[in-house]
């Protein structure tokens, strides 16, 4: 239900931006108010296939229709969209219109996740926070935070899988919890969280209790399931490239280990 709910408004936020039927208010749309310009489209990948039709329309005629307007309104706007999901795999599930997908991907940039960016996090961490330092120094007894240097090793060693907002509202948390001006490793530590399933530390998986007993070969299995399905996804389900980010050599390996844990 909570699903059908947060489709149903996003359409409806759809059809307000684009200002044709089926829009619940009478606005003037987004589309109308970006003409010459660009509009920015997040999360695409989300627009429910009635919408997509609409949005298809909208590009192929350059055109959209008022709330009980009697004619259309010529638009000329450059569409600029993000989305985290594959719209290749989108498309091949029919879950995404092939011909919107093609009118779209003029010029298609894949930014790769936060955690492949290697020495970019450290200077996104200073960046950053000195954003976050701005937005507080109005904020009563406010003083600029910065990071240990032992905490700034615990961040870059972090996965990172909510990318940059994860960062930065990691960053905002600390500056808010953290009494110091430095904030410390264990601040840091304490800041980091990490979704269900998630390990809490990268030393986590080192720290089971040998005394207690535990299935080594079952552990090692998890881990490597985890990582094997991680690549491929985040390849896009190319094995060459997902055996090239494990540092698989051959990427017939990588699809043995695939078949191996039923992932293909």
């Amino acid at each position: 239900m909570r699903s059908r709910r947060l489709r149903s408004q996003f359409q409806d936020r759809f059809y307000a931006t684009l200002g044709f039927t089926g829009a619940h208010s009478r606005q003037i749309g987004k589309f109308e108010q970006a003409d010459g310009g660009t509009l920015f489209l997040d999360e695409l990948g989300e627009l429910p296939k009635e919408a997509q039709v609409r949005f298809l329309r909208v590009l192929e005629d350059k055109e959209v229709w008022r709330l009980n307007a009697e004619k259309p309104i010529k638009v000329d706007v450059r569409i600029v969209a993000a989305t985290n999901r594959s719209l290749l795999d989108e498309v091949a599930e029919g879950r995404f219109r092939e011909d919107l997908f093609y009118r779209l991907a003029v010029a298609v940039l894949k930014l790769p996740p936060l955690r492949h960016r290697g020495e970019d996090i450290q200077y996104l961490i200073r960046h950053l926070l000195n954003q976050v330092n701005q937005e507080s120094r109005e904020e009563p007894s406010y003083k600029d935070k910065k990071i240990s240097p032992e905490g700034e090793k615990i961040m870059l060693e972090h996965s990172w899988p909510g990318n940059v907002r994860e960062l930065l509202n990691t960053l905002r948390r600390l500056a808010v919890w953290s009494d110091n001006l430095m904030i410390s490793e264990e601040e840091v530590r304490e800041g980091l969280l990490t979704g269900p399933g998630g390990f809490r530390k990268s030393g986590d998986i080192l720290e089971r209790d040998v005394g207690q007993g535990f299935d080594l070969t079952g552990l090692l299995e998890k881990v490597e399931r985890h990582y094997i399905e991680k690549a491929w996804l985040e390849s896009g389900k190319r094995k060459k490239e997902a055996a090239t980010l494990l540092g698989i050599s051959h990427y017939q390996t990588f699809s043995k280990r695939l078949q191996k844990y039923g992932l293909e």
